[in-house]
């Protein structure tokens, strides 16, 4: 597989298709039993509450993945990714209902570089807060 976009057909500034990504504490069991990150943090108010959080908070690893997943769509091919990286801001915070959190990603090719490849800048957002700073991929264009 590889990239669906072609280089050329790309300018600093091109929106990619924005999403938001529901997050629900079963969301969040689903991804510790898958990851094996059980810390308590991410499933038990009580804890969550007791050590300075707000609520149960989403896995930071998982909130990387949910971001990255507006770049690869726009892709066509999760392999065409070269680098990504974040900062991770603020946690989302999952409520035990039956909405849980939105994490709300839009993004931008921000850099045209050499060999067919482009910067990508990320935003992603939950509750009206930035949850990734600093969020940026490089991917390889066909």
């Amino acid at each position: 597989m590889s990239a669906l976009v072609n280089y050329d057909d790309v300018e600093v500034g091109t929106a990619l298709p924005a999403q938001s990504f529901p997050v629900t504490r079963a969301t969040l069991v689903r991804y510790a039993g898958a990851s094996g990150d059980f810390n308590p943090i991410h499933w038990s108010e009580s804890f969550a509450t007791a050590v300075g959080l707000p609520n149960v908070i989403g896995h930071g690893m998982f909130t990387m993945a949910e971001a990255i997943r507006v770049v690869t769509d726009w892709l066509g091919d999760p392999g065409a990714v070269v680098e990504y990286g974040v900062r991770f801001t603020k946690p989302v915070v999952v409520p035990d209902d039956s909405v849980g959190a939105l994490i709300e990603v839009s993004a931008k090719v921000a850099l045209k570089l050499d060999d067919r490849r482009v910067r990508v800048d990320l935003l992603a957002t939950s509750g009206g807060e930035k949850v990734l700073g600093m969020s940026r991929a490089v991917v390889q264009l066909a």
